[in-house]
């Protein structure tokens, strides 16, 4: 899930404990669970943030490597807030760092997950502010 920051609209990213990648707020759908709804549930149990899901767009659905599991791949389906972010995210359940990413230069940012480095940050850059 993509959430923008208001003040300057840079990408919140999140460090899971014991990883070195930085990546956005999701996770694996549970049983029946749609790609939008497993994106508001993870964002809520990560970052105590509830999302409406009138307010998500998506951004795109790629296939690439795991961030933090070699030799493992990954189905991806990406959203992104239309709404920017005025709430603080507080990190919660395995995430262990925020960062807010610009969205300028990613492909420059060498602990930046695959997905989000050469993929969805460069689409959302193009969707404008």
């Amino acid at each position: 899930m993509v959430l923008r920051r208001a003040a300057d609209g840079h990408v919140l990213t999140v460090r899971k404990r014991g990883t070195g990648m930085f990546m956005f707020p999701g996770g694996k759908p549970e049983a029946g669970e749609s790609e939008l709804e497993t994106g508001i549930r993870e964002v809520r149990e990560e970052l105590g943030i509830e999302l409406s899901p009138d307010d998500l767009v998506p951004v795109g659905e790629w296939h690439t490597e795991a961030a933090n599991e070699p030799g493992h791949g990954l189905h991806s389906h990406v959203f992104v807030s239309t709404v920017p972010l005025t709430q603080t995210p507080v990190p919660a359940a395995e995430i262990e760092e925020l960062r807010w990413q610009p969205l300028d230069g990613v492909e420059n940012v060498e602990d930046l997950a695959p997905l989000a480095r050469w993929y969805a940050l460069p689409a959302v850059r193009g969707m404008g502010p």
